[in-house]
């Protein structure tokens, strides 16, 4: 078997697994408008995968949406007969860390037995179909699989596993699923690392959106611990062209970290949100805060208890997709925060739908 894959006829059926959620909404995007490719969205519909994040493109002729569960092999299996998909993305998964702490069995299910189910629908699917060319599996991982660094050194490809959350753990039992599949059956696959997306459409549990949202209501601004923790911040749109390269020429059985290059403390990326916000809507301008008397977005963060197992800093080394894929990202941080932040500010609808009945900004993650 050939380790290295042959081109992809981006013309054909993309299967994006999850693709309602953050990531799986904007590769859909990135998809309808730099391919030829019909794409067709399996997403089951839990509290962060939504409709309404791909209400811009469901008239599209070339997308269709499949309401299923990826933990239902029969359901995908019709899915696969029907579609004969050319690529699987696989970004179906539970992803918030608070909320496994808070409860590890749903990300059991839906990151290691739901990508099971589709490496196994997917290998009887290709052995069923010997005369066309085998779907490949790519499967959109996290930099959390690693563990945590200390003040220096990044994550390279053969960094060893050392996941600490009941999140990483269960993304790391998925990405062993699917190497497995590659050596033992020869199911052609990938893998991608990322490290921690932002932009539009991301579901206000995490950092990001959570703090701007918090700030336009003039409500507390929650940092761990001292706010000391280092995230290497990865603008959505960057991540979607290289899990396109990837995807297209990335070798078989492979391995892509792929990482924005953007280092900063959740205290420092807090600052820079206020002062964004204070360029977009200055706090002496928002009602909120004038009923609070508070008169800078500085002033409303707070300090809570940390995170249980908190891992103190992720970085990533992306030269190796860099140099055989050609890819780099395109923003720093501070440029994509400014899109980010003007994306919520005028879609403050579409945050207060998907929230409206699952979730209310509160604190999560609390262990025992």
């Amino acid at each position: 078997m050939s380790n290295t894959a042959p081109p992809l006829d981006s013309r054909a059926t993309w299967l994006v697994a999850g693709g309602a959620g953050f990531i799986g909404s904007n590769y859909v995007r990135h998809l309808l408008r730099d391919t030829d490719c019909r794409v067709v969205v399996i997403d089951a519909l839990t509290y962060s995968g939504h409709r309404e994040s791909l209400a811009d493109v469901e008239a599209n002729d070339r997308f269709e949406f499949i309401h299923a569960d990826i933990c239902d092999a029969e359901a995908m299996a019709c899915a696969f007969a029907r579609c004969s998909p050319t690529v699987l993305i696989n970004f179906a998964a539970e992803t918030h860390v608070d909320r496994s702490i808070d409860d590890p069995w749903p990300f059991v299910r839906t990151n290691v037995n739901g990508t099971c189910t589709l490496l196994e629908v997917l290998r009887r699917h290709n052995r069923k179909f010997p005369e066309k060319a085998p779907c490949r599996f790519v499967h959109v991982s996290t930099d959390e699989v690693y563990g945590s660094l200390g003040a220096t050194g990044t994550f390279h490809e053969t960094t060893a596993y050392a996941p600490n959350s009941p999140y990483s753990a269960s993304k790391a039992s998925a990405d062993h699923f699917v190497r497995a599949y590659f050596e033992t059956y020869g199911v052609p696959t990938v893998i991608t690392n990322c490290s921690n997306n932002y932009g539009p459409y991301q579901f206000p549990e995490k950092l990001i959106p959570l703090m701007v949202l918090n700030a336009l209501e003039a409500r507390d601004l929650p940092i761990y611990g001292d706010g000391s923790n280092v995230r290497d911040w990865l603008y959505v749109d960057d991540h979607c062209a290289g899990i396109t390269l990837a995807a297209l020429h990335g070798d078989n059985g492979g391995r892509y970290n792929i990482g924005g290059h953007n280092e900063f403390t959740n205290l420092e990326l807090v600052d820079l949100l206020c002062r964004q916000l204070e360029k977009s809507v200055p706090a002496r301008t928002n009602a909120a805060m004038r009923v609070r008397g508070v008169e800078r977005y500085e002033d409303l963060k707070r300090f809570v208890t940390d995170r249980p197992g908190h891992d103190q800093r992720y970085a990533i080394d992306a030269t190796h997709i860099r140099r055989e894929l050609g890819w780099s990202p395109q923003f720093d941080l501070r440029r994509g925060l400014a899109y980010t932040v003007d994306w919520y500010l005028q879609n403050q609808g579409w945050c207060e739908t998907v929230t409206s009945r699952s979730y209310d900004r509160e604190r999560l993650g609390i262990s025992d």
